[in-house]
């Protein structure tokens, strides 16, 4: 799945808090992160672009796209 061309991860928190019956609370906030390169299939000349591979912050924030 892709967000405007652009690979994420999406983190969502919940806690369950019994089993029978099932109770299950959804934290509102969240968390994405994108990648900074639109993203097209691998091949040999983008396998190792990792700004438009990764999510990773530690990675992204050095492209000048950031």
């Amino acid at each position: 799945m892709l967000i405007k061309g652009l690979k994420f991860d999406l983190r969502l928190y919940a806690l369950i808090c019994g089993c029978d019956p099932l109770r299950i609370y959804l934290f509102k906030d969240g968390l994405v992160r994108f990648a900074t390169e639109k993203y097209e299939g691998v091949d040999e000349d983008n396998k190792t672009d990792m700004f438009r591979h990764l999510t990773n912050y530690a990675i992204n924030k050095d492209n000048p796209n950031f």
